[in-house]
């Protein structure tokens, strides 16, 4: 829709006011509703947002160790653009017209801070070369019959999961819930979030959903709405989502796959694809995969972000633990789907649901067109079998302190993505470890406080 074309449909549709929103550093929506008067007034140079949302926690804590804003700027107003591109009506709104926005300038002079502004340089870097991307990510999480008032009176203990026990793929259970299961799949696919498949995992209340592939910018704009999407049509049904990584010990963690291949410019040849091999993996596969696991232990807090995401990094637990990859295999690090040329693709499986999908598919992208770029061999043979016990490429970091050192100490990380980015983003996640490190927990208190 263009801007002529957007001003028309206010004006015929007696529109008085817009909403919109950016992601943060983790992933979460801030935005507002404003007026379409000054919703008009912004689209040229933009609107002007405290930059203290890169500038927080998400517990809105300001941080005391990034340079982007603090307190020793004053946090000022940074120009925040409406991507007209990304227009959608939010059905269980009324239909408000509703848009995302990012932090990027037409000169590329954007802030350094801002998730969507980095994948879109990310993205110029793919079609450069030559290469058209689709992506998708597929999300699992948990809905309790629980309100943000019950949790906060409960303290976030014994509460009531939507359905009981372990009924991974039930058609009971969701027909049991009906009216939020086809809220979710009617309601999201208005919105513009066209869901491929929707159904239980095993776990009490857990469901699992695929969003159809789209280009990289759009499939990551789908993950990051869809996620707050979700959290709403559920609270319309007194119902309250989660997509931490692992919100009990005791049961499966939530995945945020990503599925990622290169086609040609004109989208008819999938460029992962070679009938001629003897594995059906091209060339330029082979060196995507060589980036992406040769990346991995520089990148790694851009797919498990917080402390939680490393509680769902165990081995046993459906989730990776060693950089393995290997042909249809769910213990490695990156799963390779090659049946057919249509479906050929990478299957990125260390994110949960907690990722921030503007970084990690930032990550799984800039690392295997680094690979590429370098014309990467793929040494590491696929790993045939239990992937938890492959450790001739060692294993994933286990906690968010060490993946960030890692990160802040890596070139490779800011020949990726900049020194002004890597600063901030590691830093985030080491003020994130000293929230934690502070904390007294549950687990303390009942192994110590009599005991000790």
């Amino acid at each position: 829709m263009t801007k002529d074309q957007l001003i028309d449909y206010i004006k015929d549709n007696s529109i008085t006011k817009i909403k919109f929103a950016f992601a943060d550093i983790d992933g979460a929506l801030r935005g507002k509703t404003i007026s379409t008067q000054k919703f008009l007034d912004g689209l040229q140079d933009g609107y002007g947002f405290c930059d203290v949302v890169f500038g927080w926690d998400i517990t809105d804590a300001a941080y005391d160790n990034v340079k982007v804003t603090g307190w020793h700027s004053g946090y000022p107003d940074k120009d925040c653009r409406i991507d007209l591109t990304t227009k959608r009506n939010i059905p269980w709104q009324g239909n408000i017209p509703f848009f995302l926005a990012d932090f990027s300038k037409a000169d590329g002079n954007d802030l350094q801070a801002c998730p969507r502004s980095l994948l879109k340089r990310i993205v110029k870097q793919c079609d450069d070369m030559g290469y058209h991307a689709e992506f998708a990510q597929e999300f699992e999480w948990f809905n309790f019959l629980e309100t943000p008032h019950s949790l906060e009176q409960k303290g976030f203990i014994n509460m009531q999961p939507l359905t009981p026990g372990m009924f991974g793929y039930s058609i009971l259970r969701t027909s049991q819930q009906n009216d939020f299961y086809n809220d979710l799949f009617d309601l999201l696919t208005q919105f513009d979030i066209p869901i491929e498949g929707l159904h239980t995992e095993t776990g009490p209340g857990v469901y699992e959903a695929a969003i159809v592939h789209d280009e990289t910018l759009r499939a990551a704009d789908k993950a990051v709405l869809f996620k707050t999407a979700v959290k709403e049509i559920a609270s319309k049904h007194g119902i309250t989502a989660t997509f931490m990584a692992k919100w009990n010990a005791d049961l499966p963690g939530c995945s945020g796959h990503i599925h990622q291949s290169l086609w040609d410019k004109d989208k008819e040849n999938n460029l992962f694809y070679d009938a001629a091999d003897e594995h059906n993996m091209s060339d330029l596969l082979k060196h995507y995969l060589a980036g992406q696991l040769y990346c991995l232990p520089h990148l790694l807090p851009m797919y498990a972000p917080t402390i939680n995401s490393y509680k769902r990094l165990v081995e046993g637990a459906w989730a990776p633990t060693t950089i393995t990859w290997g042909f249809d295999n769910r213990t490695t690090a990156i799963r390779i789907l090659n049946d057919s040329e249509k479906y050929t693709r990478s299957e990125m499986r260390i994110p949960g649901s907690d990722t921030n999908p503007y970084l990690a598919i930032a990550a799984s992208l800039a690392s295997g067109l680094y690979g590429i770029k370098h014309k990467l061999d793929l040494n590491i043979p696929a790993t045939e079998g239990n992937g938890y016990q492959d450790l001739r490429n060692g294993r994933l970091h286990s906690n968010l302190y060490d993946a960030a050192i890692a990160m802040q100490n890596s070139s490779v990380a800011k020949e990726l993505f900049g020194e002004g980015f890597v600063d901030h983003f590691t830093n985030t996640r080491i003020w994130e470890h000293r929230q934690h490190a502070k904390a007294v927990t549950d687990w303390e208190l009942k192994r110590y406080f009599e005991a000790i």
